[in-house]
């Protein structure tokens, strides 16, 4: 578990990393092949599985690079921090992945519930497995949809009642209107980052028109660094939830 340099977040920890979706901006993909590489006593299961367990540390973060990878020996990690975080889970994967075992999320939830000192942040670009997974629901654990444009899904508060859900609308590709605000929580904006050849710059007005649907039903907003050459210091918003407030 890691310190970061997330604004919204104070830790990040990574028991799976590892992500099939094929994003062109994913900034995760590039730091796994920088820092990841397969030994050669781990290439026949690199050939022959498409995810892979992982019961001790390896001889870097990532042996498989960027395949799904579940690192058991990371699961006593929250335990150790005694004084509470906000702990982006997974930063490095996505753990609602419809390559992810059922097995992987419940042994991470479990972890998370034995050591309730800390608030859970989970993001997934596959929303649609909220509704078929049992998610706990507690006031520290926090379930996150990436929208990046308007063919972009989310799925919040699927009981109607309970849970705490919020959106990352990041990298920002688009004008984004955002249905069913009034069962979002709180929503994070940010732009693209790194030299990708056909970077999307986004408007001012397109971040304004997210803050003016926001602040129609109170929902906080944050806004990472990278859109301060979009909004000017003067205009960023950095809001969080009051339970998120450490």
């Amino acid at each position: 578990m890691n310190k970061t340099k997330i604004e919204w977040a104070t830790m990040t920890w990574n028991p799976i990393t590892g992500c099939l979706h094929d994003c062109t901006y994913c900034y995760a993909r590039k730091i796994a092949e920088r820092f990841g590489s397969v030994l050669k006593e781990d290439i026949e299961e690199h050939r022959n599985q498409q995810i892979h367990v992982v019961d001790r540390k390896k001889h870097c973060p990532y042996p498989f690079v960027f395949e799904p990878t579940f690192h058991r020996y990371r699961l006593d990690e929250p335990s150790k921090k005694t004084k509470g975080q906000n702990i982006f889970v997974c930063s490095m994967a996505d753990l609602f992945g419809e390559w992810v075992p059922d097995e992987w999320i419940k042994e991470v939830f479990r972890v998370c519930e034995a050591a309730p000192q800390h608030n859970y942040l989970f993001l997934t670009k596959n929303p649609e497995r909220y509704v078929n997974t049992e998610l706990p629901i507690a006031k520290n654990f926090w379930y996150g949809s990436t929208l990046t444009d308007m063919n972009s899904e989310f799925v919040c508060k699927h009981d109607d009642s309970k849970g705490n859900y919020f959106l990352s609308i990041e990298p920002i590709l688009e004008k984004v209107y955002i249905h069913s605000l009034n069962k979002i929580d709180w929503i994070i904006i940010g732009a693209e980052t790194g030299n990708r050849k056909g970077k999307v710059i986004p408007e001012k007005s397109w971040i304004d028109n997210i803050v003016e649907q926001c602040k129609a039903v109170d929902v906080q907003v944050f806004m990472k660094d990278s859109l301060i050459p979009v909004m000017g210091e003067e205009n960023m918003l950095r809001e969080f939830p009051k339970e998120l407030r450490k």
